[in-house]
């Protein structure tokens, strides 16, 4: 059997979609930064970068299959420029070596951000959707890099492209936002919250959500792997129940919470330490990520389920000393 490429396999969701390849038997090699680690699976670790045309083609030789589950995922950095690198001409030079060493199946992780959210029902694969809708550079940057998977895809390659909203769960080491969401509660340092809403979806279900369009999805297409749409203030209280510790109660209008990311994001701009408050966050937040799952369950068998699980793991996880 020849080995299967996941890029990213230190992150958060990269690790389990490692995890769902080694249980299933595949031997994995893992694309990693220097200094990485892809600790408690048995992987071929090879060092690399998405800027090295030349590291990606050797990353990628003899491999049958490639994920690409790696990205740039800040919403804030102090040359917006590293982001589109990482995010958009990485994709490019990645699924670029896969064509040259011959991929059979490459499997793209873009982002809900990416899918269009109307007014008066569910955001799905259909819905319109253009750059300009995209709030932020790292929003942009994912936009413009499935732009790139969609062209690679008409011109041949086996290109299958998901969606994933908002992962939790075990291992979420550094941590991603949502992450930090709950980081932040554990640690009493959410006193109040903002009126939003996302798709939260167990890690573990959006890593086998990856596997099932490389079994069967249609190059070309898209597939959203979420599960339960729920505002921020329903995830407080889950996270509350499961926690014991107290909600926040006081919601902060969006013109307040705008204000300070406007301050907190000019104030990294000059120290060069990321904001507290990233303006791009608060941008995100106007919108509820609200989207449906129906098109990955009717193609491709997807079968996620509650959020409840998921919160509960990573309420384990962060409570958890860290070395």
């Amino acid at each position: 059997m020849k080995p299967a490429l996941v890029t990213g396999a230190s992150g958060f969701l990269g690790w389990h979609v490692a995890r769902v390849l080694v249980e299933r038997g595949f031997a994995v090699r893992a694309l990693v930064r220097e200094g990485s680690r892809v600790d408690g699976l048995d992987v071929e670790r090879v060092t690399g970068d998405l800027r090295d045309p030349a590291a990606l083609e050797r990353a990628a030789a003899g491999c049958a299959l490639v994920f690409h589950v790696a990205a740039d995922y800040r919403l804030w950095a102090k040359d917006p420029r590293e982001i589109y690198r990482s995010n958009v001409d990485g994709t490019r030079n990645l699924l670029e070596a896969a064509r040259k060493t011959g991929a059979e199946r490459i499997v793209y992780t873009s982002t809900v951000g990416c899918i269009g959210l109307p007014h008066d029902r569910l955001g799905d694969e259909t819905t319109p959707v253009s750059l300009n809708d995209m709030a932020g550079d790292y929003k942009r940057s994912k936009f413009m890099a499935e732009q790139v998977a969609l062209e690679f895809a008409r011109a041949g390659l086996p290109v299958v492209i998901v969606n994933p909203t908002a992962p939790v769960g075990d291992h979420d080491i550094k941590p991603t936002p949502t992450g930090k969401i709950i980081a932040d509660f554990l640690a009493g340092a959410m006193p109040a919250f903002i009126d939003t809403g996302l798709n939260i979806v167990d890690v573990r279900d959006a890593a086998e959500g990856h596997w099932l369009a490389c079994e069967g999805g249609k190059p070309g297409e898209r597939y959203i792997l979420g599960s339960e749409n729920l505002t921020l203030a329903q995830i407080l209280e889950k996270l509350a129940a499961l926690s014991g510790h107290k909600p926040p109660t006081t919601r902060i209008p969006y013109a307040v919470a705008y204000a300070a990311g406007v301050l907190s994001t000019g104030w990294a701009g000059i120290t060069g330490r990321p904001p507290r408050v990233p303006l791009d966050a608060v941008r995100m937040a106007r919108k509820k990520m609200w989207v449906t799952h129906v098109r990955a369950a009717r193609e491709l068998g997807y079968r996620p389920g509650p959020a409840d699980k998921a919160l509960a793991r990573a309420v384990e996880w962060f409570s958890e000393p860290r070395p």
